[in-house]
C-alpha cells in the first residue's frame, strides 16, 4: 500500500508540502531530466496544474509575508475565501497572457544605517510567482554548484560557516578575498539572466516571457526597471542564484575542477572521472594554477586561497570577470585581499580569524579559527533587547505581559541559535547580557522575582542548570548570557529533496500515514468550501497520523469526517485549529442528541473513559449536551 512518512506527533509534523498534493514523483523527474542536461520547453502546463496551484497556496499561506499588502491591498486573509476552483482558475487566466500588477515600494534599515528597498508584489502575483517556483527550483538545483549555500532548501548559514571553518583551520588556507558587489539585485541584467536560464536548460519561451515581464514590472511611484531584481519577491532569491551560479563554477574551474595536462594516468576506469586523490593533487600543486576555492551564500561570498599572491591575482580576475560576463561592479572600498592570520575577516555576522595555539607535530605552528560576533551584530542585538525590554515593561496594544515575555524568549532563542557556532560567542554575549541585565533592573525591578510559576519545556531544557534564569509576570525570561559555543555541522552531500535516498536523512524517525488515503483528500476537496479548509484537511491528516482524533482508529476512505470544533454557524473558522478529523461514525455520536441514537452508538463504538471525556469536550464546544 502507498504510504507517505509524517511524524509521531502532530506538533513535530514534518511532511513536506510537495508529499500532500502529490507532487514529490514529480519534482524527483524534473531534478533527474535536469542532470542528465536535458531541455525543458513544455513547463507551462506543469505550473498551470491543479495540484501546482494549491501547493503554491499552501506554501504562501505559511509564509509570514502573505499577511503583507500590496498595490491591491489584498493579504491571505482574502485569497483563503475563495473555493480551490476560483484560485486555480485565477492563475490560469493570468498566465494565459501575464500582465503583471503594480509593484508596492517599501524600505527597511540595513545594518550599516542606510535603507534597502524592497519590492512587495501584489498577493496574486505572489502566488503566480510561487507556482513557477516550485518548477523551476529542482531543475536549478541540479545544476547549482554545491559551495553555494544562501535561498536553497536543506542549506543555512551554518553549513557556509563550517565550511570557512574548514578552508581556515584544516585546509589551512590563510588568504581570503572579500568581495561586495556594488548594489546587486539593482543591478541584474535581464537579457544575460535570461540566456543563463535558458543555458541551465529552462527553454520553455512562453515562461521565459512570463519572467521577463515579472522583472519589468513597474513600480508605483518609481517607474517601471531595465535592470535588477525586486527584493521582496518570491522568484528573486532564485533568480540571484541562476546569475551567480555561473560564478560559481568560474572558480571552480580555476582549481578544484581543473583537469591534468597528461589525462591518461590520472583517468578512472570505471566512470572517466578525474581522480582527485594524492596522485592528481600532487601534480596540481608543481603546476602554475592559483588554488582558490569558493563559499558563497547569495551574493555574499568569500574566495580562500593558500597563498598572498595567488590570492592577489584571483581578487583582480574576478573584478574583471564579474564586469565582463555579469556587468557587475565591485565596491573598492569594501573589497580586500585578507591575511587571516593577522586580522578578522566578517562574514555573514560573524568576525573570523586564524589564531596560533601550539605546534605540529613537525614543530610547525598550528592555528585554529577564532570567532566573534561582528560589532555591527553586538549594536543590533543590544538595541533589539531593549526594545523588547520595553515592550516587557509597557505590553504593545492588547499583548498580555505573559506574551511579552514570550515574544522576548522567541527572540533571544533566535539570537542564541544563529550565533551560537562563533567559537568566542560566551565572551561576546557576557557584555551583552550586562548591558540588558541593566536595563531588566532599571525597568523591572518590582517585578522581576527568581523563582515564579510558568517555565516552558525548552527554556527548562536549555537554561534549567543557569542561575541567570529570571521570572517576569511569573513567567521565565531565557537569560541571554547562557550560551555556549556548538562547533556548526557540515552539510550532508547526501541529503537532497530531490531525490528518494536524499530524503532518507531528512525523513529519518518518521512515522507512515496512507497516500491512498491523502491522495482522495487531495483529489476529492469538498464542494462549496474554501481552499484554506481544504488545504487544512491535508494537515490535518497527517497531524493525526490518519487516525480518529477520539477513537484512534485508522480513518478510511468513505468514513472519515472532518468537524469543525467551534461550529461556524456559532462563530467558527476553516482554521486548522478549529478542524479535527473523525471517524464517521465517531462523528455522528459527536452530534447525536436522540437517547436511542446515542446508546445504541455507544455500544458499537465501546469507547473508555479518556475517550468518552475527549467526546464530551467536542460536544460542550459545539454546544450540545454531554453524554457524561
Amino acid at each position: 500500500m502507498p504510504t507517505l512518512t509524517t511524524t509521531k506527533k502532530p506538533k513535530r509534523q514534518k511532511l513536506r508540502n510537495a508529499e500532500y498534493y502529490g507532487l514529490q514523483a514529480l519534482q524527483d523527474r524534473l531534478y533527474a531530466d535536469s542532470k542528465d542536461g536535458k531541455h525543458f520547453k513544455n513547463l507551462v502546463s506543469i505550473i498551470t496544474s491543479e495540484e501546482n496551484i494549491q501547493l503554491a497556496y499552501r506554501n504562501i499561506k505559511k509564509n509570514s509575508g502573505s499577511k503583507t499588502a500590496g498595490t491591491d491591498g489584498k493579504t491571505i486573509q482574502d485569497l483563503e475565501k475563495w473555493q480551490p476552483q476560483t484560485v486555480i482558475n485565477y492563475v490560469r487566466k493570468r498566465l494565459h497572457f501575464y500582465i503583471p500588477q503594480t509593484v508596492r515600494r517599501t524600505e527597511i534599515p540595513k545594518p550599516n544605517g542606510k535603507m534597502r528597498p524592497l519590492g512587495i508584489p501584489t498577493l496574486g502575483d505572489r502566488l503566480i510567482q510561487q507556482c513557477i517556483l516550485q518548477v523551476l527550483e529542482p531543475i536549478c538545483e541540479a545544476k547549482f554548484h554545491e559551495k553555494s549555500f544562501g535561498f536553497r532548501p536543506n542549506r543555512s548559514t551554518e553549513h557556509a560557516i563550517a565550511q570557512v571553518y574548514k578552508y581556515m583551520q584544516v585546509d589551512n588556507l590563510s588568504y581570503v578575498v572579500d568581495i561586495d558587489i556594488k548594489g546587486f539585485f539593482d543591478n541584474v541584467n535581464h537579457g544575460k539572466l535570461l540566456k543563463q536560464m535558458w543555458t541551465l536548460g529552462i527553454r520553455d519561451k512562453k515562461l521565459l516571457c512570463i519572467i521577463s515581464a515579472m522583472l519589468k514590472a513597474e513600480i508605483k511611484d518609481v517607474g517601471i526597471p531595465e535592470k535588477g531584481t525586486p527584493q521582496g519577491g518570491i522568484l528573486s532569491p532564485l533568480l540571484s542564484n541562476i546569475v551567480l551560479n555561473e560564478l560559481d563554477w568560474w572558480i571552480a574551474s580555476q582549481w578544484e575542477e581543473m583537469p591534468p595536462k597528461h589525462n591518461k594516468p590520472f583517468i578512472r576506469k570505471d566512470n572517466g572521472k578525474v581522480d582527485k586523490g594524492p596522485v592528481f593533487l600532487a601534480y596540481r600543486e608543481r603546476s602554475n594554477l592559483k588554488e582558490c576555492h569558493l563559499v558563497r551564500y547569495a551574493d555574499d561570498f568569500k574566495i580562500f586561497c593558500r597563498k598572498r599572491s595567488d590570492a592577489d591575482k584571483i581578487f583582480e580576475a574576478t573584478k574583471l570577470w564579474l564586469w565582463d560576463r555579469l556587468h557587475l561592479e565591485i565596491s573598492e572600498e569594501k573589497s580586500s585581499v585578507t591575511n587571516l592570520k593577522r586580522h578578522y575577516s566578517e562574514y555573514l555576522g560573524f568576525q573570523i580569524r586564524l589564531h596560533k595555539k601550539g605546534k605540529t607535530k613537525g614543530g610547525k605552528p598550528r592555528y585554529t579559527v577564532k570567532s566573534h560576533i561582528t560589532e555591527k551584530a553586538d549594536k543590533r542585538i543590544k538595541d533589539s533587547l531593549h526594545k523588547q525590554i520595553r515592550s516587557v515593561q509597557k505590553p504593545i496594544g492588547n499583548r498580555s505581559g505573559h506574551a511579552s515575555v514570550e515574544c522576548y524568549n522567541a527572540y533571544v532563542i533566535g539570537v542564541h541559535n544563529y550565533y551560537e557556532i562563533a567559537t568566542h560567542v560566551a565572551q561576546d554575549f557576557y557584555k551583552i547580557s550586562h548591558s540588558a541585565h541593566k536595563s531588566l533592573r532599571a525597568r523591572l525591578k518590582k517585578r522581576m522575582k527568581r523563582s515564579g510559576q510558568y517555565i516552558l519545556p525548552y527554556i527548562q531544557e536549555k537554561y534549567g542548570h543557569s542561575q541567570q534564569i529570571r521570572y517576569v509576570y511569573d513567567t521565565a525570561l531565557a537569560p541571554i548570557g547562557a550560551i555556549k559555543h556548538r562547533p556548526p555541522s557540515m552539510l550532508r552531500v547526501a541529503v537532497n529533496k530531490y531525490t528518494p535516498q536524499g530524503r532518507a536523512g531528512i525523513h529519518s524517525r518518521l512515522e507512515t500515514v496512507n497516500m491512498a488515503v491523502l491522495t482522495f483528500l487531495m483529489r476529492n476537496p469538498v464542494r462549496d468550501r474554501t481552499i484554506e479548509f481544504n488545504d487544512n484537511r491535508l494537515s490535518l491528516y497527517c497531524g493525526q497520523c490518519g487516525k480518529c482524533a477520539i477513537s484512534g482508529e485508522n480513518l478510511e476512505i468513505g468514513h472519515l469526517h472532518c468537524h469543525h470544533i467551534i461550529p461556524l454557524q456559532k462563530g467558527g473558522t476553516d482554521k486548522y485549529a478549529n478542524l479535527v478529523f473523525l471517524a464517521d461514525r465517531v462523528h455522528v455520536l459527536l452530534h447525536a442528541t436522540r437517547e436511542k441514537t446515542l446508546n445504541a452508538l455507544l455500544a458499537e463504538l465501546n469507547l473508555d473513559k479518556k475517550q468518552l471525556a475527549k467526546l464530551d469536550k467536542f460536544r460542550r464546544l459545539a454546544e450540545i449536551p454531554e453524554i457524561i
